[in-house]
């Protein structure tokens, strides 16, 4: 039986920012021209949360990361390996093995800083070297850099914590979003008259700065984003639980949303929450809320279709 060969990129693409995409159109690019199987190899959880005892607060899920590299770069293969005690004390020789020999990769591609095996005793020369030596094509792909710096996952979560959503996006080369099955929540959206979506961010993935940004919200079998005002914090006015949750507001919906799997996408951040007194107060608020998306939106298009 003819095993598929393959062109694989390397990494943990958190976050699926402009430096990775370098990565991702030069492992489809040599897919291209070799003949080859355009993939992904990647880890589930974050390598430093077992090397060093701690946990990386990501940017994205791993399906966050698979939904993202499937419709942003067109690449359906991607493999997630669980990064255990076992994977984390492999060799650098002996992981680049298994993913020539289990993998039958014929063509990899790594990021200049990328480190792997044992120690991360392994580097991208050395695998470069090593790939050489078995037949196998490597590509390493140098630092991207964006206003003098070089594109990384650690700025962009410092960028979301501090509410900076558009210089992430930027960053990222895409909208920062949120992927999750619409949940059941308080109905506010029955009686303000727009429908209202609830989700919540996955454990393990980072919260961005609370407060209310303009989004749009995209369902499932659907390529057009409807424009929203979304709230990501604890509901201070309708509820006392402290759970955080991300609520939205579609403003140009109707219909039954419930069980429809959604993604937000966050543009712009508009003020931080508030507790208000009383509803109809906060009624008023997202109604001013409602206004600034589309004011927020409507600027892009005039700047787009002008500029």
């Amino acid at each position: 039986m003819t095993q598929t060969r393959r062109a694989i990129a390397l990494g943990f693409f958190d976050g699926v920012h402009i430096g990775h995409a370098a990565l991702l159109n030069k492992t489809k690019e040599r897919a291209a021209e070799q003949g080859l199987k355009p993939s992904v190899l990647s880890f589930d959880v974050h390598p430093d949360d077992l090397v060093f005892g701690g946990q990386v607060e990501l940017i994205n899920s791993a399906l966050g990361r698979e939904e993202l590299i499937r419709r942003a770069f067109g690449i359906e293969n991607v493999i997630f390996i669980h990064f255990n005690q076992r994977v984390m004390h492999m060799s650098w020789q002996d992981f680049a093995d298994s993913v020539m020999d289990e993998l039958h990769a014929a063509w990899l591609v790594v990021g200049h800083d990328f480190r792997f095996g044992y120690k991360g005793e392994g580097t991208a020369e050395k695998l470069r070297d090593y790939c050489a030596e078995r037949g196998v094509g490597c590509d390493i792909i140098p630092a991207v850099t964006l206003d003098g710096q070089v594109v990384s996952s650690t700025r962009i979560r410092a960028l979301l914590k501090e509410g900076r959503v558009e210089e992430a996006n930027r960053w990222l080369g895409h909208p920062h979003f949120l992927t999750d099955t619409v949940h059941s929540g308080y109905h506010l959206g029955t009686k303000l008259g727009t429908p209202t979506i609830n989700m919540s961010f996955p454990t393990g993935v980072l919260v961005p700065r609370r407060g209310v940004y303009a989004a749009k919200v995209y369902l499932s079998g659907e390529t057009e984003g409807h424009i929203a005002v979304t709230n990501i914090g604890v509901r201070p006015t309708v509820s006392d639980e402290g759970r955080v949750s991300v609520e939205s507001h579609l403003l140009d919906y109707s219909g039954d949303l419930y069980g429809r799997q959604a993604r937000v996408e966050f543009y712009a951040f508009l003020r931080d929450e508030q507790k208000y007194a009383d509803f109809a107060a906060l009624s008023a608020q997202i109604r001013r809320d409602a206004d600034a998306a589309r004011g927020y939106f409507q600027s892009k298009k005039e700047y787009s279709t002008n500029g």
